[in-house]
């Protein structure tokens, strides 16, 4: 009886340790799946979005036809199960005019100068954004309207503003270029 004593307690041992194995493999293999379960998702939101950013243009296509004139309606359908179908992916189109200009998710073309404004105002949208969730797809082209830009050149009235709004800042002058500022 003796000699059964030692036995028990190393097998006790040795389904313990291959217990904790089992328990190690199964843990690894729920963070393997999770994280598969995650990479797939990601994969999934890519390529969604690579699609609705390349129908874009479609949906600028439906938009310029409707303000030439009104469209038949057969095309207004088209166009009514298309903005259905991205919308149900998640699209979500943004811009309106007198929303405060916001640089991330809006692309400044023209900034009108209103000495009397606060701050800049969307005045005119010439494109809608789009956006997936929290995600930026296109920023929504606009006019601003507001203050001078601080020590701007301001002509007309107007300022002519490049990507993204870097136009509402003045662009350096001949004595920075040659500083290659």
């Amino acid at each position: 009886m003796d000699r059964i004593q030692p036995q028990s307690a190393e097998l006790r041992r040795l389904l313990d340790e291959r217990t904790a194995d089992l328990q190690r493999v199964k843990a690894e293999y729920d963070n393997y799946r999770k994280q598969v379960r995650r990479d797939r998702m990601a994969v999934r939101e890519v390529a969604t979005e690579n699609v609705l950013r390349a129908l874009l243009p479609v949906l600028d296509a439906v938009e310029g036809a409707r303000r030439q004139e009104a469209l038949s309606p057969g095309l207004q359908a088209v166009a009514d199960v298309l903005e259905t179908q991205l919308g149900s992916l998640g699209l979500k189109v943004f811009g309106a005019e007198g929303e405060p200009f916001d640089p991330l998710c809006h692309e400044a073309v023209t900034h009108v100068v209103a000495t009397e404004a606060e701050g800049l105002t969307c005045t005119e949208i010439l494109s809608p954004g789009y956006r997936v969730g929290d995600r930026l797809l296109r920023p929504a082209r606009v006019t601003v309207t507001g203050p001078p830009p601080a020590g701007g050149v301001v002509l007309g009235g107007r300022t002519e503003a490049g990507h993204g709004g870097e136009g509402l800042q003045a662009p350096p002058g001949p004595a920075a270029l040659r500083r290659g500022s």
